[in-house]
């Protein structure tokens, strides 16, 4: 498995991600397809400018034309602080084989040897059970539940939190 930053040509990975109904079931459901195009654009510019990383996961490294999903570290404001967040999401033919749990830690990896993130925080869904067990798996500690807005959706989530530079296993 290999990371590498999104570019323009994944617009039909993001499209099979965020606009299907299973693959959407715990952020709200499906995203409309209209904006895919500009959210791709918006992430490989924040890749470029390395204030956002947006990464696809790319299973083998001899066929780097096939994703298996993404893993993103972003910064924003949350609560009247500045948070940096971690998400992820791993489509149905690569699910259960690894590729988040793999994606999440080599991405907080980076963000260690990056220094500049801070601690990091994950909110999947209290109903996404594999992405909690990622949570845990990875050395999040559990905060507790909390209502997040996602895309004008109001959201029931975890909070994990960890400090990539001193609590990865």
């Amino acid at each position: 498995m290999l990371l590498r930053n999104v570019v323009l040509e994944d617009v039909d990975a993001y499209i099979r991600m965020r606009c299907d109904p299973d693959m959407m079931k715990d952020l709200g459901g499906p995203l409309p397809r209209e904006g895919m195009d500009e959210k791709v654009q918006r992430d490989v510019r924040r890749a470029a400018e390395d204030t956002a990383w947006t990464k696809m996961i790319i299973p083998e490294a001899a066929d780097p034309s096939v994703v298996a999903g993404t893993v993103s570290l972003w910064s924003h404001e949350a609560d009247d602080r500045h948070i940096s967040e971690i998400g992820w999401m791993v489509l149905p033919a690569f699910q259960g084989e690894g590729y988040g749990k793999r994606a999440v830690r080599a991405l907080l990896e980076m963000a260690r040897e990056d220094g500049r993130w801070g601690l990091v925080h994950a909110f999947p869904a209290t109903s996404n059970l594999p992405s909690n067990g990622i949570c845990r798996a990875v050395g999040f500690a559990f905060v507790g539940e909390q209502s997040l807005e996602f895309a004008g959706r109001v959201l029931n989530t975890n909070h994990w939190v960890i400090d990539p530079r001193t609590q990865l296993p």
